[in-house]
């Protein structure tokens, strides 16, 4: 089973690929966390029923994006993402965080962090 096959989706929790990654997560008006991960990754699967709900709890601040570096690879290659699971985030179309191999109990202290660094809350 794939991370995708499990994934409930909902407004603040997308995938996102090559060809719309500049207009889902760099144009976008909140800053977007994107999950770059693999479905061979055993902490990515660790990571995901984190990820599923922060992205509830974050819904007005943070949209959480997925993005599967096995289906699509220009995207990670051009962010240089050579460790799974990377966590980056992006505000105003640059990157200002990220995480590599994140702990799950330290995912959301780190979400804060980042946010209140960058005036994001």
């Amino acid at each position: 089973m794939q991370v995708n096959d499990v994934i409930s989706t909902h407004e603040n929790l997308f995938i996102v690929g090559d060809q719309d990654f500049a207009e889902k997560v760099l144009q976008s008006p909140l800053p977007v966390i994107v999950d770059f991960w693999a479905a061979w990754c055993p902490p990515c699967r660790n990571l995901d029923p984190v990820y599923q709900q922060l992205s509830q709890q974050y819904a007005s601040k943070l949209r959480f994006a997925r993005l599967d570096c096995d289906q699509h690879t220009q995207v990670p290659a051009h962010y240089r993402v050579q460790g799974m699971p990377t966590l980056i985030v992006f505000h105003n179309g640059r990157e200002i965080a990220r995480y590599i191999g994140p702990q799950p109990r330290r995912l959301q202290h780190l979400i804060d962090q980042t946010l209140a660094e960058h005036g994001c809350v």
